[in-house]
């Protein structure tokens, strides 16, 4: 395979990873949440891996 062949697939690939991904839930900005959350009064989701568990 030549560098050229495999950046081709690699982007067709993204593409259609993508394009997968707006058709099955297109985006909804009022639905977001916020990208900084500071003073918002939104508490914090998600987790840190290196947190023990209770």
């Amino acid at each position: 395979m030549t560098r050229r062949l495999t950046a081709s697939l690699a982007l067709a690939g993204l593409v259609a990873l993508i394009g997968a991904d707006l058709m099955r839930s297109p985006p909804n900005p009022y639905h977001a949440p916020p990208v900084f959350a500071l003073g918002s009064g939104v508490t914090a989701a998600g987790g840190f891996c290196g947190a023990l568990p209770n």
